[in-house]
């Protein structure tokens, strides 16, 4: 392991490709931490002042995880394998603030979420999120998709994440899986622009029918847009007037 962009650890990988962890996603790149409170003469009145936070991503974990994280990262390990899942499926396993999380390849999602609700050892009965992450436009892959899932039999919650290309936002729907992200997967493609394949019924679901962009993306702009129903509109942070 050594370090990498930004000052974080990427993980180093065999000649095919893979790492004992599966480490092969690679770190948004490091960006500086500017805006906020303190930013004089923007004439910003929303407290956002430009806020701008670096790109981070937790390092690849190691063995041990510790807890409970080592006995299910091999159940799963066993499961995947007898499923026929590629090891290369899973791209990195990183334990943060005491949540594991693992990145998947996105034409593997469903069947890693069907392993994971059948197999008895694992158990995941509940999809209770899915939501996703705009890195900005200066990160590789910058859209993510995040997936929550419980064990209500083993008291257990994991993360699964995929990584996107902005210009190929796609990733199978899994509400054949867990029809609770059906909502979810709504809201998501509402707000971040995520194309969920195979989803029922991919509309809106809360900014109108014929709304333009997605609100919730780094490149959508904080003002300077119409207000729907009121003819009215609201300009951009840095146009706002100032109070003081």
């Amino acid at each position: 392991m050594g370090p990498g962009r930004g000052g974080e650890v990427e993980q180093t990988t065999d000649q095919d490709g893979t790492a004992p962890e599966g480490g092969t996603r690679t770190a948004p790149a490091a960006r500086d931490r500017q805006g906020m409170f303190g930013v004089r003469g923007s004439g910003d009145t929303s407290g956002f002042g430009g806020l701008r936070l670096p790109g981070y991503a937790p390092a690849p974990a190691e063995r041990p995880y510790g807890g409970w994280f080592d006995e299910f990262a091999d159940e799963f390990a066993e499961a995947l394998l007898e499923r026929g899942i590629p090891r290369g499926a899973v791209e990195q396993v990183t334990v943060d603030r005491g949540e594991i999380t693992f990145y998947v390849q996105r034409e593997h999602i469903v069947e890693m979420c069907r392993t994971l609700r059948d197999d008895p050892a694992l158990r995941y009965e509940l999809c209770s999120s899915v939501s996703g992450v705009d890195y900005g436009a200066d990160v590789d892959r910058r859209l993510h998709v995040v997936y929550h899932l419980l064990s209500m039999t083993f008291r257990r919650r994991i993360r699964l994440e995929v990584v996107l290309d902005v210009d190929d936002a796609h990733v199978p729907s899994i509400v054949e899986v867990y029809p609770t992200a059906d909502w979810h997967e709504r809201e998501t493609w509402d707000m971040f622009g995520v194309i969920f394949d195979g989803h029922p019924a991919l509309t809106r679901i809360l900014m109108p029918d014929d709304w333009e962009g997605h609100p919730q993306r780094k490149d959508y702009p904080l003002g300077g847009i119409p207000v729907e129903y009121k003819g009215a509109e609201i300009p951009p942070p840095d146009e706002r007037r100032a109070y003081s």
